[in-house]
């Protein structure tokens, strides 16, 4: 699995769908037209969906582990 692995700000997604066409892996949907979700199983952190976005809303980041 990627270290890394992209987030959206659902109240600054404007779900436009710039980000769907960006995502090599399909990791993005639009959930009921109103922001974009982001799988994170398939998700891989490369970026390029947060590099279109005109709003701002997507950020990658280090993935969260449960590991002690």
């Amino acid at each position: 699995m990627a270290k890394r692995v992209a987030s959206v700000d659902k109240k600054r997604c404007a779900a436009c769908g710039a980000c769907l066409s960006a995502c090599p892996k399909g990791a993005v949907s639009v959930h009921k037209g109103c922001y974009a979700v982001i799988s994170a199983d398939v998700c891989v952190g490369c970026g390029k969906c947060g590099k279109v976005c005109p709003a701002g809303c997507i950020t990658v980041k280090e993935r969260e582990t449960n590991e002690a």
